[in-house]
């Protein structure tokens, strides 16, 4: 027993401490600890206070309380280096000395500060809020944005996976919001159909379809629309290529998710319709290009023949 405290007064007199230093460094780590845990209060406090509890102030919440947990962190560390006396003068060295290990954390620190910038900016100008569902990108997964905080934005995809964004990224991608305003969907439902389908009969029947779904609502006076205010559902044929013939349907749901239900069902329903009035749909034209290998080449220009 002996002999392992003094093993242990050894190692902490070979790193400039004794027991003072360690109740200084203990009360750093519960001071840090107090003071995120009376911020964290305060704000959830101010949060659920507030007139308004919508998304644009949750956004606000979970970045400054991300941002205070940080930030804790950070001057809960530099307080106890500064409190080692080894620590203190190794960090003194580095910091005063070392002008090239200065640039080179000034390079690493680029990308951090970079995102926290974007953080700030994303918070201010409010482009998403925790609870949109957004796509950023143009390939980018359609998912519900979950959390945000000072390096990176967490979004909840459809699979159940969290996709981990820095803040950055997410400044300069392009940034499809579904719920920012109104949340209200219009689906496009298309069909590839033979040149030779009776295309009025199509039309009824995937019209018919959409108004017996029951996730279907009217359409609203929406100005930069397809649609033709006087039907329910409008269907039009907005494209004739190569054998097929494209009919898209216009209808409506109270948000993304519910819309894209509603695709699916409309899919199987629509399908079977056609199957049974014999609505034959379009098959891909493949054209095959057979050489003779039987005949020799011709010569080459400018050679005589043989």
């Amino acid at each position: 027993m002996e002999a392992g405290s003094g093993k242990f007064a050894r190692v902490m007199e070979s790193l400039g401490m004794d027991l003072l230093v360690a109740l200084k460094i203990a009360a750093i780590l519960i001071t840090a600890w107090l003071v995120e845990r009376l911020i964290y209060f305060g704000l959830r406090r101010a949060y659920k206070r507030s007139k308004a509890q919508g998304r644009e102030e949750m956004t606000r919440y979970r970045f400054f309380r991300n941002g205070v947990r940080t930030l804790m962190v950070i001057l809960a560390a530099l307080a106890i280096i500064y409190t080692i006396p080894s620590l203190r003068s190794l960090a003194f060295t580095f910091f005063a000395g070392a002008g090239i290990l200065a640039v080179v954390i000034g390079f690493a620190a680029q990308k951090a500060l970079s995102d926290i910038i974007s953080g700030i900016f994303i918070v201010a100008f409010k482009p998403f809020r925790v609870g949109d569902m957004i796509q950023a990108g143009e390939a980018g997964v359609f998912g519900v944005v979950e959390d945000i905080n000072l390096r990176h934005t967490t979004i909840l995809s459809f699979e159940n996976r969290r996709l981990v964004i820095p803040n950055s990224i997410l400044g300069e991608e392009r940034i499809v919001n579904s719920s920012i305003r109104d949340e209200r969907t219009c689906e496009f439902i298309e069909f590839d159909l033979a040149l030779h389908a009776d295309v009025n009969m199509a039309m009824a029947l995937m019209q018919h379809r959409a108004l017996l779904h029951p996730n279907r609502i009217v359409s609203p006076a929406v100005v930069n629309t397809m649609e033709i205010p006087s039907e329910p559902i409008t269907v039009r044929l907005v494209k004739i290529h190569e054998g097929a013939i494209t009919l898209r349907m216009y209808v409506w749901a109270n948000d993304p998710v519910t819309a894209r239900r509603m695709h699916y069902d409309l899919n199987q329903a629509v399908l079977e319709d056609f199957l049974e009035n014999n609505i034959p749909f379009a098959l891909p034209i493949r054209r095959s290009i057979q050489a003779d290998h039987t005949r020799p080449n011709p010569p080459a220009h400018g050679q005589a023949a043989q």
